[in-house]
């Protein structure tokens, strides 16, 4: 009885934990944003990479615009669908986003959020069409990691 109350309280005080906890900020995640360069060559390890490589090539001569050295590039995949991948500046490597982003609120005009000056990436919709919500990843020069989200709960359909 005293095992299951003690249990009961733990589990109560990590649920106001989760709920209080504050969503990640861009400032959480720091880089040091470079000016831009001359155009690297891409590196279009595998399949997907080349199939997109007008895209990524095209994004590629844009500055940095995410987690210091990197360019975050995005582009449509359907109706209302987002596709992306971070392109290193320094050496041309594409470091592809593991999902694609669809459904994103009216009031948003783009699902992904980022600042030259933060690793951070703020995505609002549903990844691979499933779930619904705000997700945080942490960028760390190879992969994206999801650090926090928040699950919108959507109204029930009448």
């Amino acid at each position: 009885m005293r095992a299951s109350l003690i249990l009961f309280h733990a589990l109560l005080l990590l649920s106001v934990a989760q709920v209080s906890a504050a969503a990640p900020d861009f400032a959480d995640y720091p880089a040091s944003p470079e000016a831009a360069s001359k155009p690297v060559r891409l590196k279009l390890a595998d399949a997907e990479s080349r199939r997109y490589q007008t895209q990524l090539r095209e994004a590629s001569r844009q500055a940095p615009d995410f987690a210091g050295h990197y360019i975050l590039a995005n582009w449509g995949c359907g109706a209302g669908c987002v596709m992306a991948a971070a392109i290193d500046t320094h050496t041309g490597a594409v470091y592809k986003l593991p999902f694609t982003v669809s459904d994103w609120p009216l009031e948003v005009t783009e699902p992904l959020s980022y600042q030259a000056a933060s690793r951070l990436l703020v995505v609002r919709g549903s990844r691979n069409e499933k779930g619904h919500g705000t997700y945080y990843y942490a960028f760390d020069g190879r992969s994206f990691k999801l650090v926090a989200e928040e699950p919108e709960k959507r109204a029930a359909q009448q």
